[in-house]
């Protein structure tokens, strides 16, 4: 990963404040250097306030899965969808 020389760039950030803690999750960016090529991926950081300075505590990154194309469908399959739930009601089988 490091010979990619990737950089980071956060896209959506959520942070929570504690005492002498806080977190800080979202999505963020990495551009290869070495190829161009742009992987998204989730990532999760908690720090702690310990010995005068912030340290992290945890950290956790996983790559956004791909985008699925949605596959056609037509009117009616999607009315016969309903069948699908009506038949769970019917069997109280909610499979």
């Amino acid at each position: 990963f490091l010979q990619l020389k990737p950089q980071g760039k956060i896209l959506e950030s959520h942070v929570t404040i504690g005492n002498n803690w806080c977190q800080d999750a979202g999505i963020y960016e990495f551009t290869m250097g070495a190829t161009g090529k742009k992987v998204k991926g989730r990532y999760s950081f908690v720090y702690v306030f310990e010995d005068g300075e912030w340290k992290i505590s945890h950290h956790h990154s996983s790559v956004m899965p791909e985008p699925t194309m949605p596959q056609a469908i037509t009117e009616e399959e999607v009315r016969n969808l309903f069948q699908l739930w009506n038949s769970a009601l019917a069997t109280e089988d909610a499979d």
